[in-house]
């Protein structure tokens, strides 16, 4: 044990971190780059080369964006379930033929794992919050056989608890009553115990999306969420959009100091689409509890009125081989002949989308991109700022609406007959990282009545331009540029 003596330590265990430094680099640059995006691959290899045992410590939490393999076999059965049972029963109007794109684009959905395109459908656009969350729970009231709630964020206050209250007494009639919410970001609101409580004491079958209770075996990447939000009424009504069950205040002290409120949109649907966005519901509800409610993929018959509307419901996230609602979207972008306008909070495009929105413009198509003038995520909102100079030299007009308003809905259009409206923001969290719903509207009179809501937006906005931009202080150029470095990472 001599030689032991005339070890030199600090030199030894500075040998060993270079080692362990220079292993984790060199294992970062073979494994980080496979099966990802090349601006993903440089987020993360930055990361790693910049702070490596920290860096490959995250990426070995947040990482891959794969749901554990048992959910992503349920998902590919029960993907295999809807594509088989719905295959050649596509039904739309003939009398007024849709642009001559617009076929490819719903082929495209349809070979990712979308629902089919449908007709004899009727929408209406519920922009008022409150109004919104009223409409759902009257319709609550008026269920006859089901309910089938999800919703990202669920959350027990003054503005929710009609809604709740309305839940309890459905399942005293008898209706059978089922709940999703998702689990981490329901928890991060304050009285989460309290609601979980709330929601079943009214008697509903009551279960958690996406669980990270490793005590329990449920774990996963803990960023992977659900983010959709629907509510289906006997298989007559369905509600979709960007409306979470929580008050607009969104119940936190500091939105509550500075005033702000967020403004969503909510659309009510009746026709046979109804039945694609209960078989969503369905596909998750299988997910989450192995139980699939065959009957309740079933169309429903008795439609109350109907308009000439074909719609597309376009399922997305991790469950799927692609990254479905990025590639409608930039298909339809593609496909643009006149205008588009984008509604997002979030705008953190990857690059494919920034090429699409830019070449569009740069072609002729008119594009409006409306976004808040405000962030409730600064990271996330200073990510997004740092696209708005490429936008505005190719033509874009920005439009910020005005604080303290968060708008939060999330939908666009595309020239005068088809539109996009759902759970999905146009940010890569979205694309490769949430569950969405996205429903694609074919329709004159659907795209007039939204573009008369993005006209009462605008009419809300400050127009943001390119000399304004550029004259930003040096310190918040250098804010955003840093934090687009973790867009692909967010």
């Amino acid at each position: 044990m001599d030689w032991l003596r005339g070890v030199d330590w600090s030199l030894a265990l500075t040998i060993a971190l270079l080692v362990v430094d220079w292993t984790l680099r060199v294992v970062a640059v073979i494994v980080v780059p496979r099966n990802r995006r090349p601006q993903t691959a440089t987020a993360w290899l930055l990361a790693i080369f910049l702070i490596p045992t920290v860096g490959f410590l995250l990426f070995a939490l947040l990482g891959s964006n794969h749901l554990p393999k048992r959910r992503r076999e349920k998902q590919r059965d029960i993907n295999a379930y809807i594509l088989e049972t719905t295959e050649g029963i596509e039904k739309v109007r003939d009398d007024d033929p849709p642009p001559a794109w617009f076929a490819s684009a719903v082929a495209l959905n349809r070979e990712l794992g979308a629902m089919p395109l449908v007709g004899g459908n009727s929408a209406e656009l519920l922009p008022d919050y409150d109004a919104s969350l009223r409409a759902m729970t009257q319709a609550v009231r008026e269920a006859k056989r089901y309910v089938h709630a999800e919703f990202y964020i669920t959350h027990l206050d003054d503005t929710t608890e009609p809604f709740f209250q309305a839940l309890e007494e459905a399942v005293q009639r008898g209706v059978t009553v089922r709940y999703l919410l998702d689990h981490i970001a329901s928890w991060r609101y304050p009285k989460y115990r309290q609601t979980m409580r709330r929601l079943r004491r009214t008697g509903a079958q009551v279960q958690l999306m996406l669980p990270v209770r490793p005590w329990r075996g449920e774990y996963q990447r803990p960023d992977l969420r659900n983010h959709r939000k629907l509510l289906v009424i006997d298989g007559i009504v369905a509600y979709t959009g960007s409306q979470n069950m929580i008050d607009k205040s969104y119940d936190k002290p500091g939105n509550l100091k500075r005033g702000l409120a967020w403004k969503d949109l909510m659309v009510r649907f009746e026709g046979p689409i109804v039945a694609g966005i209960n078989a969503l519901f369905v596909t998750d509800w299988y997910s989450e509890t192995d139980e699939l409610l065959l009957r309740e993929t079933e169309p429903m018959t008795s439609v109350r009125k109907a308009q000439s509307l074909d719609c597309q419901v376009v399922p997305s996230g991790p469950g799927f081989d692609g990254e479905n609602n990025l590639r409608l979207f930039n298909a339809l972008i593609y496909s643009a002949q006149q205008r588009i306008v984008l509604t997002s909070p979030y705008f953190v495009p990857d690059e494919s989308m920034l090429y699409a929105v830019t070449t569009a413009a740069q072609r002729g198509v008119e594009i409006d991109l409306i976004v808040s003038e405000i962030g409730d995520q600064p990271v996330v909102f200073h990510a997004q700022r740092s696209y708005y100079e490429a936008l505005l030299r190719a033509g874009v007009r920005i439009w910020l609406y005005r604080a303290p308003t968060i708008l939060h809905a999330k939908h666009f259009s595309v020239d005068d007959e088809v539109a996009v409206i759902g759970s999905s923001n146009l940010d890569m969290r979205s694309f490769s990282l949430n569950l969405e719903i996205s429903v694609l509207v074919r329709g004159a009179d659907f795209a007039r009545r939204l573009h008369e809501l993005e006209d009462a937006y605008r009419a809300e906005c400050r127009e943001l331009t390119l000399d304004e931009w550029l004259g930003r202080p040096f310190p918040v150029q250098v804010l955003d540029n840093v934090a687009r470095l973790t867009a692909s990472v967010q």
